[in-house]
C-alpha cells in the first residue's frame, strides 16, 4: 500500500512541538489494496489470544506478518525468534505508538489487556491503519461510543475497523439466526447467554510490586507454583490508566478480574454469548432501557474484584428480553479436581450448553447447534458450528476492498456486545448485598429469571457457600437512555461516573477528523 507520509524530518518536527496526541490527529489514509497486494500486518499483544492471531494470519495467502508489538521483552523476543526460526523476519516494537506509525504496515491486530484495545485501535485508525480488534473492543461505554464514531470516520476513508466476534463469521450460527427469523418456532421471548467457565483463585499477596525507576517490571511472578517471568514497559502496559502496583500473584491474564484493567468474565468470555444474545434479538441498533445486575465473588478471598457468579438482566424498549448467566465455581463441594461446571436444564429437562446460548421462543428453542420444540425434542439441526473461522480472512478480504464485506463484522456489533457487559456490571458495583428471599420477591413476575436465579442459588449451596450469611450483592435496576447512552433516574450520577473512566496524561484518546 501507497500511503502518503510526512518525511521523517517533519515528522520529528511535528512530535516535537505538537506532541503525540496532536500527532495522532493528523492521519494519512489508507487507499484499497486490491486483489493483488500484500496485506501488510502487525500484530499488538500475543501472550495470549494474539498467538491465535499470528497463526490465522500466517495461513492466509496474501499476508505478510511484517512486525509484532508487546510490552513484555520476554515476550517479544521469543516470538521474534520463534519467527525467526522458520525463516519469517519481523520488526520488532514495544510502543504500540510506534508500531502505528511505521509506514510499511497496512493493517494491526489488537490483542492487548481490555484497558488499553480501544486507545490503541484509535491510534490505529489515526494513523491510517486498517483494525482489528479483540473483544471486548472497549474497557467502558464512553471510549467504545468514541471507537465506532472514529470508525465511521474511517470507513469514509477506506479504511475497515472490525471486532473479534468469531461467531459473526459463523455459517451454523448464521444459519440459526435464519431459522429463528423465518418464525419457524415462532416469536423470541427470551434470549439467554450462558457462561459456566470454572475460574480458581488467583492469590492474594502480601505486598504488592512497584516498577523500577525506569519504569519497568522486571520480576518473577509465580502463582501455584508456576513461575511467570516479566520484563515489562509498565507505563506502556498500564496505558490508559494511571500507573498502580501490580497487586496479583501472576501479572498476565488475572488482570482481567481487576476492575482498572479487566472487566470480569462477563466481559471476558461474556462479549461472545452476549453478542449471539443480541443477534437473536434482530441486533437493536439501540442499547437496553434497563438494567440490572447481581452476583458475587465467592468461595475464596483473593486479590480479584469482579464476580465470579454474575447474573445481569436486560429490558429493551421493544421486543424480548436478554439474560446472561455467569458461574464460575464447580459443580459442587469447591472440587476443582474434575473440572466440572454445572449444567443449565432448559424448563428442567434439555441440558444448556455450559458455554453457548440458548433463544427461548414461542414453540420451541435453539440451544448452539440445534432445534427443539418445547418438550425438547431435536427437530432442526444447523451445520458449520464451527466458530467462525474465516473471521480473520474476512477481515483481510475487507483490508482488500476497502470496505467491510458484510455487516455482521462491523465493530459496532463488538461495541454492543461490551457494552451491555459494561453497564451490568456498573448496577452490579452498586449492589448491597441483599437476603435472597428479597431477590427473589423483586424477581417474581420473571418466571425465567426466577428459575435461574433458584439454579444459581442452588450451585452455590452445592459448594458450601452459605447465602444467608454470604449474601448476593444486587445491584439497582438502571435506567438507561439508549440514545444518549447515560443513565437516568435515581442512581444516575453514580453509574455515570463510572461509565467514563481516568486516561493518564499523554495516553488519551486521539481526537479523529
Amino acid at each position: 500500500m501507497n500511503s502518503i507520509q510526512p518525511s521523517s524530518s517533519r515528522r520529528q518536527f511535528l512530535r516535537g512541538t505538537l506532541g503525540a496526541a496532536s500527532l495522532a490527529a493528523l492521519p494519512t489514509w489508507a487507499a484499497p489494496l486490491g486483489a493483488n497486494g500484500d496485506v501488510r500486518v502487525a500484530v499488538i499483544g500475543f501472550n495470549s489470544r494474539g498467538a491465535g492471531h499470528i497463526k490465522s494470519l500466517l495461513g492466509i495467502k496474501g499476508v505478510r506478518l511484517v512486525a509484532l508489538c508487546d510490552v513484555d521483552q520476554n515476550v517479544l523476543d521469543k516470538k521474534v525468534a520463534e519467527l525467526g526460526s522458520k525463516d519469517i523476519k519481523v520488526k520488532a516494537y514495544t510502543d504500540f505508538r510506534k508500531c502505528c506509525e511505521d509506514p510499511e504496515i497496512d493493517a494491526i491486530t489488537i490483542a492487548t489487556p481490555n484497558h488499553s484495545h480501544t486507545l490503541i485501535a484509535m491510534t490505529g485508525i489515526a494513523n491510517g491503519k486498517h483494525v482489528y480488534v479483540e473483544k471486548p473492543v472497549c474497557h467502558n461505554v464512553w471510549e467504545g461510543r468514541k471507537l465506532v464514531e472514529a470508525a465511521a470516520i474511517a470507513e469514509g476513508k477506506g479504511l475497515v475497523v472490525q471486532h473479534g466476534m468469531q461467531r459473526r463469521s459463523d455459517l451454523g450460527w448464521a444459519a440459526a439466526m435464519e431459522y429463528v427469523r423465518a418464525g419457524n418456532i415462532g416469536k423470541v421471548t427470551l434470549s439467554r447467554g450462558i457462561n459456566f467457565k470454572a475460574r480458581q483463585s488467583i492469590g492474594k499477596v502480601d505486598s504488592p510490586v512497584s516498577p523500577g525507576a525506569n519504569g519497568r517490571i522486571a520480576h518473577e511472578f509465580t502463582r501455584g507454583g508456576k513461575p511467570q517471568s516479566v520484563n515489562v514497559d509498565y507505563t506502556l502496559w498500564s496505558a490508559p490508566r494511571p500507573v498502580m502496583p501490580v497487586q496479583r500473584e501472576q501479572f498476565h491474564y488475572d488482570w482481567h478480574w481487576q476492575w482498572p484493567y479487566g472487566n470480569g468474565d462477563i466481559g471476558n468470555q461474556g462479549p461472545h454469548q452476549l453478542d449471539v444474545a443480541r443477534w437473536a434479538l434482530g441486533n437493536p441498533k439501540l442499547l437496553p432501557k434497563r438494567v440490572m445486575s447481581l452476583g458475587g465473588r465467592w468461595g475464596y478471598d483473593d486479590d480479584g474484584q469482579t464476580a465470579n457468579n454474575q447474573m445481569a438482566f436486560y429490558d429493551y424498549a421493544e421486543g424480548a428480553p436478554l439474560l446472561f448467566d455467569n458461574r464460575g465455581l464447580p459443580m459442587k463441594d469447591m472440587n476443582w479436581a474434575k473440572g466440572y461446571e454445572p449444567v443449565y436444564r432448559i424448563n428442567g429437562k434439555t441440558s444448556a450448553p455450559r458455554i453457548g446460548n440458548v433463544i427461548h421462543c414461542e414453540n420451541g428453542f435453539v440451544a448452539e447447534s440445534k432445534a427443539y420444540d418445547n418438550d425438547g425434542k431435536a427437530i432442526e439441526k444447523f451445520e458449520n458450528f464451527q466458530d467462525g473461522p474465516d473471521h480473520m480472512k474476512n477481515f483481510i478480504e475487507s483490508v482488500r476492498v476497502g470496505k467491510i464485506i458484510k455487516d455482521e463484522l462491523h465493530v459496532s456489533h463488538g461495541y454492543h456486545a461490551a457494552a451491555l457487559a459494561h453497564i451490568a456490571n456498573i448496577s452490579y458495583q452498586l449492589g448491597k448485598a441483599t437476603p435472597a428471599a428479597e431477590i427473589r420477591e423483586r424477581l417474581a413476575t420473571d418466571k425465567a429469571g426466577l428459575e435461574t436465579f433458584e439454579n444459581f442459588v442452588a450451585n452455590l449451596e452445592a459448594n458450601q457457600i452459605d447465602v444467608a450469611a454470604e449474601q448476593c450483592a444486587v445491584g439497582p435496576w438502571l435506567d438507561f437512555d439508549p440514545v444518549s447512552e447515560k443513565f437516568t433516574g435515581e442512581f444516575a450520577e453514580e453509574a455515570n461516573k463510572i461509565a467514563k473512566e481516568e486516561y493518564a496524561a499523554g495516553f488519551e484518546l486521539p481526537e479523529i477528523a
